[in-house]
Protein backbone atom coordinates (compact mmCIF):
# COMPACT_ATOMS: atom_id res chain seq x y z
CA UNK A 1 0.00 0.00 0.00
CA UNK A 2 0.81 3.24 -0.98
CA UNK A 3 1.40 6.29 2.08
CA UNK A 4 0.15 8.87 0.31
CA UNK A 5 -2.70 6.70 -1.06
CA UNK A 6 -6.03 8.13 0.00
CA UNK A 7 -9.85 6.74 -0.22
CA UNK A 8 -12.64 9.03 0.70
CA UNK A 9 -16.06 8.52 1.59
CA UNK A 10 -19.03 9.52 0.08
CA UNK A 11 -19.74 11.42 2.86
CA UNK A 12 -16.46 13.41 2.44
CA UNK A 13 -16.75 14.09 -0.89
CA UNK A 14 -20.32 15.50 -0.59
CA UNK A 15 -19.04 17.93 2.33
CA UNK A 16 -16.17 19.55 -0.29
CA UNK A 17 -18.85 19.98 -2.88
CA UNK A 18 -21.82 21.76 -1.11
CA UNK A 19 -20.72 24.54 1.14
CA UNK A 20 -24.02 24.30 3.95
CA UNK A 21 -23.04 20.97 4.51
CA UNK A 22 -21.66 20.50 8.89
CA UNK A 23 -18.09 18.72 7.35
CA UNK A 24 -17.48 21.09 4.23
CA UNK A 25 -14.77 23.46 6.12
CA UNK A 26 -12.83 20.37 7.55
CA UNK A 27 -13.27 18.76 4.24
CA UNK A 28 -11.88 21.79 1.82
CA UNK A 29 -9.27 21.78 4.52
CA UNK A 30 -8.42 17.99 4.29
CA UNK A 31 -8.45 18.70 0.43
CA UNK A 32 -5.68 21.77 0.76
CA UNK A 33 -3.75 19.51 2.70
CA UNK A 34 -3.94 16.93 0.17
CA UNK A 35 -2.75 18.69 -2.25
CA UNK A 36 0.10 20.18 -0.66
CA UNK A 37 1.17 16.87 0.66
CA UNK A 38 1.04 15.04 -2.63
CA UNK A 39 -1.81 12.44 -1.85
CA UNK A 40 -3.33 10.50 -4.70
CA UNK A 41 -7.28 10.58 -3.61
CA UNK A 42 -9.49 7.73 -4.71
CA UNK A 43 -13.20 7.06 -4.81
CA UNK A 44 -15.36 4.62 -6.78
CA UNK A 45 -16.65 5.58 -9.82
CA UNK A 46 -20.35 4.60 -8.60
CA UNK A 47 -19.84 7.08 -6.27
CA UNK A 48 -20.20 9.79 -8.80
CA UNK A 49 -24.00 9.20 -9.45
CA UNK A 50 -24.61 8.80 -5.76
CA UNK A 51 -23.18 12.20 -5.43
CA UNK A 52 -24.78 14.07 -8.13
CA UNK A 53 -28.55 12.37 -7.19
CA UNK A 54 -28.46 13.45 -3.66
CA UNK A 55 -26.91 16.79 -4.35
CA UNK A 56 -29.10 20.45 -4.31
CA UNK A 57 -26.94 22.07 -6.42
CA UNK A 58 -26.38 19.43 -9.90
CA UNK A 59 -24.37 22.34 -11.84
CA UNK A 60 -21.76 22.92 -8.91
CA UNK A 61 -21.22 19.31 -8.68
CA UNK A 62 -20.91 18.38 -12.11
CA UNK A 63 -18.01 21.64 -11.83
CA UNK A 64 -16.90 19.46 -8.76
CA UNK A 65 -16.41 16.44 -11.07
CA UNK A 66 -14.90 18.32 -14.05
CA UNK A 67 -12.50 20.54 -12.15
CA UNK A 68 -11.35 18.13 -9.11
CA UNK A 69 -12.19 15.01 -9.49
CA UNK A 70 -11.44 14.59 -13.31
CA UNK A 71 -7.97 15.99 -13.00
CA UNK A 72 -6.11 14.93 -10.05
CA UNK A 73 -8.03 12.24 -8.59
CA UNK A 74 -8.31 8.40 -9.38
CA UNK A 75 -11.62 7.06 -10.05
CA UNK A 76 -11.55 2.97 -9.22
CA UNK A 77 -13.94 0.37 -10.24
CA UNK A 78 -15.37 -2.35 -7.30
CA UNK A 79 -15.66 -5.32 -9.37
CA UNK A 80 -17.42 -8.32 -9.70
CA UNK A 81 -15.70 -9.97 -6.42
CA UNK A 82 -15.59 -6.78 -4.09
CA UNK A 83 -19.42 -7.21 -4.50
CA UNK A 84 -20.02 -10.54 -4.37
CA UNK A 85 -17.93 -10.17 -1.02
CA UNK A 86 -19.67 -7.73 0.06
CA UNK A 87 -22.52 -8.44 -0.11
CA UNK A 88 -22.27 -11.82 1.51
CA UNK A 89 -20.43 -9.55 4.64
CA UNK A 90 -23.42 -7.67 4.30
CA UNK A 91 -25.84 -10.57 4.56
CA UNK A 92 -24.00 -12.24 7.07
CA UNK A 93 -23.27 -9.45 9.45
CA UNK A 94 -25.93 -7.21 8.76
CA UNK A 95 -23.92 -4.21 7.24
CA UNK A 96 -24.28 -1.36 5.52
CA UNK A 97 -23.66 -2.34 1.79
CA UNK A 98 -21.95 1.02 0.62
CA UNK A 99 -19.91 0.95 3.49
CA UNK A 100 -18.51 -2.67 3.07
CA UNK A 101 -18.25 -1.64 -1.24
CA UNK A 102 -16.30 1.76 -0.25
CA UNK A 103 -13.95 -0.01 2.36
CA UNK A 104 -12.81 -2.95 0.50
CA UNK A 105 -12.69 -1.20 -2.97
CA UNK A 106 -10.06 1.00 -0.91
CA UNK A 107 -8.09 -2.03 0.11
CA UNK A 108 -8.49 -3.75 -3.24
CA UNK A 109 -6.74 -0.09 -4.87
CA UNK A 110 -4.01 -0.20 -2.18
CA UNK A 111 -4.91 2.81 -0.22
CA UNK A 112 -3.38 2.88 3.47
CA UNK A 113 -6.22 5.48 4.35
CA UNK A 114 -9.70 5.63 4.57
CA UNK A 115 -11.11 9.34 5.42
CA UNK A 116 -15.38 9.52 6.67
CA UNK A 117 -17.10 11.27 8.76
CA UNK A 118 -18.97 8.10 9.43
CA UNK A 119 -18.08 6.82 13.41
CA UNK A 120 -19.64 3.61 12.80
CA UNK A 121 -17.73 2.55 9.36
CA UNK A 122 -17.14 -1.00 8.71
CA UNK A 123 -13.54 -2.08 9.26
CA UNK A 124 -11.78 -3.61 6.38
CA UNK A 125 -8.28 -3.59 7.72
CA UNK A 126 -7.32 -0.49 6.99
CA UNK A 127 -6.83 3.13 8.56
CA UNK A 128 -9.91 4.80 8.97
CA UNK A 129 -9.86 8.21 10.32
CA UNK A 130 -12.07 11.54 10.04
CA UNK A 131 -10.93 14.61 8.14
CA UNK A 132 -10.67 16.09 12.08
CA UNK A 133 -8.07 13.52 13.15
CA UNK A 134 -6.37 13.40 9.88
CA UNK A 135 -6.03 17.22 10.09
CA UNK A 136 -4.80 16.68 13.68
CA UNK A 137 -2.74 14.18 13.28
CA UNK A 138 -1.70 13.57 9.76
CA UNK A 139 -0.80 10.06 8.24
Amino acid sequence: MLKNKIYLDTNIVADMIDSSREGHNSSIAFLKESVTENYILCISEDMLSTLYYISKNKRATLDFFKNIIFMDWKIVSFGKEVIEHAVSLSLEKELDLEDIFQCLCAKKSECKTLITNDNRFYDCGIDIVTTEKFLIQGL
